[in-house]
Parts: C-alpha cells; sequence; structure tokens
C-alpha cells in the first residue's frame, strides 16, 4: 500500500510539473504573438505618419519661395510628380502582404523598422552632390517619444523596392532638366530643402552620448579619502609613500578604463601613473562642479584675508634670532629679505625679536646693547650694506622675545603674528616655523595670511638627543613638530635630508653666501692666473664653541689618528658656552690644537687659509662650508645628508671613515684647489638662492595671483577651479590641530611642563615700554588674541 501510494503522488506530481510547463510556454507565445501584432500595426502607423509629414511640407513650403516663376513652377511640378510616388511607397508599406511577411518572417525578438533617413540621403545625394549610392538594406528609425527610445532594425529587405529607383530616376530627370547654375543654386538654398532636411533630421534624431559626469565610484572615495587623510595617517606613523600606493591601486580601475577607451579611439594612452592625484583632482573637481556645488571655506577657515587691489604684494618672514648675534637664522632671513626686496614686485618686511638689556648681555657678543629698536635697527642696516653692496628698501619691525638659557634661544613673548598688520598680511615666511609655534598662542598664520612657508634651519633633534633623556624628548619633539608645521604652514622647506621629515615639505637649499665671499673668491683666483701664492696658511676651523657644533667629532677624530696626522695643525676659531671644556679636553688628550676667539669668516686673517675642516653632522646646512667653497678653499667635511648640495663642487672633499679623513685631509694639504666656475659661483649667490626659494615654495605662482585661484586644466581642454569647487578634509584637520593647540598654549601649567619661559604666554611690561605696546591685557573676545596698535 505504501509503495501505491508513493507511485500514485509522483505521477501526480510529475503531471502538475508537465501543465504548469505547458502554461509557461502558452503564456510565453501568446505574448510573442501580441508583440509582432503591435509592430506591424506601428510598421502601418509609421508609414500613414511619414505620408502626412511629407504632406504638410509641400503645402507650408509653397509660398515661402521668392525665385522666378519658372524656378516656382518647376519645383511644384517636381513635388507634384515626386507625391504620387509617396503615395505608393505608403500603399506599398500599408498592403496586408508587407504585415503578412513581417509575422511570418521575423520573431518575437526581431529589431523592424524604417530608416527615412535613406529617402533623406537619396534626396540631398541627388540635388546637391549628383552621387549615385546603393541602398545597403540597412533600415533604421529612431523615435523617441515621451522620453522612450524605441529602435527597430531589418537588413536586406526594401533595398531594391519599386518607390526608391522611381524617386531616384525622377530625381535625374529634374537635374537634366534643370541644369542652369542658377536654378540649380537657387533650388539649393531655398528655404523648401532647409525645411525638408530640418524635418528629416527631427524624425530621424540621431542618437546623443550622454554628457552627464559619471558619479564617483566606492574605490574613487576611498582613493581620496586616504590622500586628504595623508597627514593625518603620517602623525600615526603611517609612511607617506605607502598611503601613495593604496591611492594608486585605487585609483587603477579607473586608469584601465581610460586607456582602453583611448586605444578603441585609436588615441595613444593618457593616463600616466606620476599623474594619479592630478587625475584624481580632476575627477573630484568635475563630479561637484557638475553638481553645481561651490566650496566657501571649511569649518576652521578663516576667508577674511588680505585684498591685494593695490596692485602690489605684502611679504613678511619672521625669524628667531637678529643680529648682532652672528647665527644662521639672524643673518640668511637678512639677505633674503633684501634680495627679495631687490626686485621691487613686492613689499617686504623683516620681523625680528627685541630682546630686555638683560638679555642681550646674554646673546650678543663684545657686551653690545641696544637702548631702542631704532638703534638696533640701523645696526642691521649699515651691517647688511657693507655686505650686498646696495641699498635694500625693505621694513625692520620688532615682536617681544625672551631668552632660554635651558634651550638657548630666543623663544616669543604673545601672540608674534599681530606685529603683522591686517592691512599688510599676505605672504608669511616662517623661519624656523616649529620653533616659532612651539608655544604660540594668537591667531593661526594660515587664517591670516594668503601663503605661509616655513623654512627649518636647525636639526632640533640631533641636538636633544644629545641631552639627559634625549631619546624620549626626540620623540616627543618630533611630533610636535609636525604638528605645528601643518597647522600653521601651507609650504615648508628643507635645507637638507638631515632634518626630520615635516608634513607638505620639501627639500631645496634656499640659502646663498654674502656676496663679499664670492669677491673674495675672484681674488684668489686672479692671483693664481698672475702666479702669485694664494695660500700661505694651513687648516682651520670656524663655528660656534658648543659641543653639538662638530667639536666632539673634531676631538674624536683628531685623538684617534694622532700619529697618522703627526706635525698637523689646526687653528680653531670660536665662542661659546662650552669653551672652556672643549679646550680642557684637546689639552688633557694633548691635541695639536691652537684655540682662537671667533670672528667673522669674511676677516682678512682667514683669507690665508687653505683647507676648512668641518666634521660637524648636527648642522643642517653649514654657513661656514659654503662661504670656504666660495672663497676657493678645499672643504673637508663628514658624508652626510648635510653636505649634499656641496658635493657637486670639485673642492668639497667628503669622508665615511676616519680613515678617510686621514687620507681627505692630506689629499687637501698636499694639492691646490681648483677655481670655480662662472656656473658654480652662481649656484652659491643669493640671487640663485632666492630663485629656487621663489620656485620651490610656490610663491611665483602666488605673487601672479595664482594661487587661491588655481586652475586645472582637463584633457579636453575645459578648466575647473579645484580650491572652488572641491572641500578639502585635508585643511579641516589642520584647523582642528591649530584649534587644539591654541586652547592647549593658553594653559600656564601646560606651557610650563612642557618647558616654556614663565609668563611668555604675553609679553611683560618692559617690553611694552621698549616697543611702546598696549597692556597685554587688551585681547580680542572673538579669538582670544591680543590686538596689536594697528587693529586698534
Amino acid at each position: 500500500m505504501d509503495n501505491a501510494t508513493q507511485t500514485t503522488a509522483a505521477n501526480s506530481s510529475a503531471f502538475s510539473f508537465i501543465s504548469k510547463g505547458w502554461r509557461e510556454v502558452r503564456d510565453s507565445a501568446d505574448a510573442d504573438l501580441q508583440l509582432m501584432k503591435d509592430r506591424a500595426n506601428s510598421f502601418k502607423n509609421l508609414a500613414a505618419s511619414f505620408d502626412r509629414e511629407i504632406e504638410n511640407l509641400i503645402h507650408s513650403a509653397a509660398p515661402s519661395f521668392s525665385v522666378p516663376a519658372i524656378r516656382q513652377s518647376s519645383e511644384i511640378d517636381f513635388m507634384k510628380k515626386l507625391q504620387p510616388k509617396i503615395s505608393e511607397f505608403r500603399r506599398v508599406y500599408s498592403a496586408p502582404e508587407i504585415s503578412r511577411k513581417v509575422m511570418e518572417k521575423w520573431g518575437p525578438r526581431a529589431k523592424i523598422g524604417i530608416d527615412l533617413s535613406r529617402i533623406r540621403s537619396a534626396i540631398v545625394a541627388e540635388v546637391q552632390e549628383t552621387e549615385e549610392e546603393d541602398m545597403d538594406g540597412i533600415v533604421e528609425y529612431n523615435k523617441v517619444r515621451k522620453g522612450r527610445r524605441a529602435m527597430f532594425r531589418e537588413e536586406g529587405q526594401f533595398g531594391d523596392w519599386e518607390p526608391i529607383r522611381a524617386l531616384k530616376t525622377r530625381l535625374r530627370e529634374f537635374e537634366k532638366k534643370n541644369s542652369s547654375v542658377e536654378i540649380f543654386g537657387g533650388f539649393k538654398n531655398s528655404e523648401f530643402v532647409e525645411k525638408v532636411k530640418s524635418s528629416l533630421k527631427a524624425i530621424c534624431k540621431e542618437p546623443h552620448e550622454s554628457k552627464e559626469v559619471p558619479p564617483l565610484d566606492v574605490p574613487e572615495l576611498l582613493a581620496y579619502l586616504v590622500r586628504q587623510s595623508g597627514p593625518l595617517l603620517d602623525q600615526l606613523g603611517v609612511r607617506k609613500d605607502l598611503c601613495d600606493k593604496i591611492v594608486e591601486g585605487l585609483c587603477s580601475k579607473r586608469k584601465n578604463q581610460l586607456v582602453l577607451r583611448s586605444l578603441a579611439g585609436g588615441e595613444p594612452p593618457t593616463v600616466d601613473n606620476d599623474k594619479t592625484n592630478d587625475e584624481l583632482d580632476l575627477r573630484i573637481a568635475s563630479v561637484l562642479q557638475s553638481t553645481g556645488h561651490c566650496y566657501e571655506g571649511g569649518f576652521w577657515t578663516d576667508f577674511m584675508k588680505h585684498d591685494d587691489s593695490d596692485g602690489k604684494r605684502n611679504v613678511a618672514i619672521v625669524t628667531t634670532a637678529s643680529l648682532p648675534w652672528m647665527t644662521g637664522t639672524a643673518v640668511n632671513p637678512l639677505f633674503r629679505a633684501a634680495y627679495l626686496a631687490k626686485s621691487a614686485k613686492q613689499n617686504v618686511t623683516l620681523l625680528v625679536p627685541w630682546l630686555c638689556r638683560s638679555d642681550q648681555e646674554l646673546v650678543y657678543p663684545s657686551n653690545l646693547t641696544f637702548s631702542s629698536p631704532e638703534e638696533q635697527e640701523n645696526y642691521i642696516r649699515n651691517w647688511l650694506e657693507e655686505r650686498i653692496g646696495f641699498k635694500a628698501d625693505f621694513k625692520i619691525s620688532f615682536y617681544p622675545g625672551k631668552f632660554s638659557k635651558e634651550r638657548r634661544s630666543i623663544i616669543p613673548a604673545g601672540d608674534t603674528s599681530q606685529f603683522i598688520s591686517s592691512k599688510e598680511a599676505d605672504i608669511a615666511i616662517l623661519e624656523e616655523p616649529e620653533h616659532l609655534n612651539w608655544y604660540h598662542h594668537g591667531k593661526r598664520w594660515t587664517d591670516k595670511f594668503n601663503h605661509v612657508v616655513g623654512i627649518v634651519h636647525t636639526n632640533y633633534l640631533e641636538y636633544i638627543k644629545r641631552e639627559k633623556n634625549g631619546a624620549l624628548q626626540a620623540f616627543f619633539v618630533k611630533h610636535i613638530n609636525n604638528w605645528v608645521t601643518r597647522a600653521y604652514c601651507h609650504k615648508v622647506l628643507r635645507l637638507s635630508a638631515a632634518t626630520q621629515d615635516l608634513p607638505k615639505s620639501v627639500i631645496c637649499n634656499v640659502h646663498g653666501v654674502n656676496p663679499k665671499f664670492l669677491k673674495i673668491g675672484e681674488k684668489v683666483a686672479e692671483e693664481r692666473e698672475l702666479g702669485q701664492q694664494a695660500f700661505s696658511k694651513g687648516a682651520y676651523f670656524l663655528g660656534k664653541m658648543v659641543w653639538a657644533k662638530g667639536y666632539k667629532e673634531l676631538i674624536d677624530l683628531l685623538a684617534k689618528h694622532k700619529d697618522d696626522l703627526d706635525g698637523f695643525k689646526l687653528d680653531v676659531y670660536g665662542n661659546g658656552e662650552d669653551a672652556h671644556e672643549v679646550q680642557s679636553t684637546a689639552k688633557r688628550l694633548d691635541l695639536n690644537l691652537n684655540f682662537l676667539k671667533g670672528r667673522d669668516h669674511a676677516d682678512d686673517s682667514l683669507h690665508g687659509y687653505k683647507v676648512f675642516i668641518n666634521p660637524s653632522v648636527s648642522d643642517v646646512l653649514c654657513t661656514a662650508t659654503a662661504e670656504a667653497l666660495a672663497m676657493g678653499k678645499f672643504v673637508v667635511c663628514a658624508d652626510h645628508p648635510s653636505n649634499e648640495f656641496f658635493r657637486s663642487f670639485p673642492n668639497c672633499l667628503t669622508y665615511k671613515t676616519s680613515e678617510d679623513f686621514v687620507a681627505k685631509v692630506k689629499e687637501a694639504l698636499a694639492n691646490e684647489p681648483q677655481p670655480l666656475s662662472p656656473e658654480q659661483r652662481y649656484n652659491l649667490s643669493w640671487e640663485a638662492a632666492t630663485q629656487r626659494f621663489v620656485e620651490y615654495s610656490e610663491l611665483d605662482r602666488v605673487l601672479n595671483n595664482e594661487h587661491n585661484g588655481a586652475k586645472l586644466r582637463r584633457s579636453n581642454g575645459k578648466l575647473i577651479a579645484k580650491s572652488v569647487s572641491m572641500p578639502s578634509l585635508s585643511e579641516m584637520v589642520d584647523g582642528g590641530l591649530a584649534f587644539t593647540h591654541y586652547c592647549l598654549t593658553g594653559n600656564e601649567f601646560l606651557r610650563l611642563c612642557t618647558g616654556a619661559i614663565p609668563g611668555t604666554r604675553d609679553y611683560d611690561k618692559q617690553h611694552c615700554k621698549d616697543l611702546h605696546l598696549l597692556p597685554p591685557q587688551v585681547e580680542n573676545p572673538i579669538y582670544g588674541c591680543l590686538l596689536s596698535p594697528e587693529d586698534i
């Protein structure tokens, strides 16, 4: 019984399945038959519609002719003869045999249609070009109605129809009959023909590709997010090259599509792997522009900046030291201001620290002090003009500063940015941006200025590592430097690879040498050409006498190879905090060192030396090395990133090991240095350094008003304004970092914990007296920064 029941159930299921399948087949066949009927009816309606359109054209064109009567009658006769043929054409289309043939031969998925453009082509070709074209049998009709497009196509059906052959014959007869150039030209240019053409074009519209910009896909969005988050990822330890590889990988799909499209069009590929970021920028900007989006600034961004309607830009150079302190951050910014102002294309202001008398006694040499900023300004200008040979037209201003004995540097007091008035706040050059902003509590530089460039002078990490708990301190200082330079700069220039890798930074030597050293070198070359002895002395070293300035390396090398350098004598020029300890160590090791007081490198007593030795590895770019090369001397220095710029000079001898040091010293003492070529002298000059600075800082673009309105050109020639149409996630993050830094530096307890000088959040009463400032309690209630006299 169970087996019988199972068999019956199985049979019932089988019949049910077959019945269901048959119903589906029947429904599908009915749908196909109905579809074929609809297509046949549409075919008939199409012929009737075409007939009505031709008749309307004939009636509408009749009164618009302005040609002579004989030409009018000929053209009207032509249309009257053409009308029976069109009626015959319509009857053939509407015949039941056509419908039956269509139902029999074309399946439900076939595409059928009438290409009315063939008739139009026949008329235009016969009338205008008299070229006989064979019908290829492809009939196509594109009908656009209510947003829907129906396309039908059939091949090999109506290529040799009697109506077409008759129409072509009548057109040839019409051409022979109206061979006159005047009549033919009048017919070609008549409004009737133009109306026929426009009507046929309206009926047979060609499908056009959509010009809409395709939306961003997920990989492109991720690539943009990763790229904009690059500085933040760098803070977290993710290297920039890794981020670039991720972006390139995410954009590879889009690149491949562009390559295939260009190859299909017969064009060479235009996608370059080195332009991934530019291509991504263009994609984002084009999509945003197609939506009508206009970026008007981020959450942290302040667009109330300088208006350069007066036609001349303003450049403010802010540094951390001033003459008579003979340090790199006092001398090099001074030369930079002079040579930027020399072009007279922009107004230049040099902002230097003002120290109270007690701090001046600690910093300035030979107990030199100044009672007023005007007195110090006169000293600075006189010193500069003696060396550059022209009168530099730039402004010198002062901001309050205090000297830190522990850090051996000047720390700004109060908001440094307030000492550049809002009217002149256009372009800022921050010499040592990390130093200026460690404890900066005031207006954000990039909010007040249109373009901010930072120039890194000092390898602070190298100095800090030499101190107690140096590794831990260096770790924190490294990330603080990244923080403040990213938050307060648009562009950062590193003089050499010896500095830490900072966000938005590039490596370029933007320092030159005092023109006086180049003149000394030219004089030495002239003496040698005349057969005179240019160098009468051996080797020397010059530098501030602190262990970190190369004295430790020098004593170690000479102590290790005392026997190899037997008879070698070295004169050492310098003053500094570690002078006594350095001299006692050299005396204890019985080294042949002759210690002398520090002096200007251009002093006449130093011209006769042939070899300058500089074993320092803490410098970023040693100015004394460049000066020695400019004077035509040999330079023996370490194979170190700080000396990379000097390796191209033939008189620069670099060593890698202590044994190599001995060999290079002996080589320099035994030979004569080569004269510098004109190109080498130019590369050492401040003219070349200023040119490099303008290029690498993008100052040329800013001065030409191309920074804020920078535009990117697409391959099709269309310009897309990136800065207007594309919001930057990176700018929002930078603004958040700046706001956080502002809040933290406003807390006096946190400032003291991180090593700030007490009372440097605001300037003190002595500064107010010396610089004629308002009391520091006058604050801006909106942002919390101090108001300058110009603002009040």
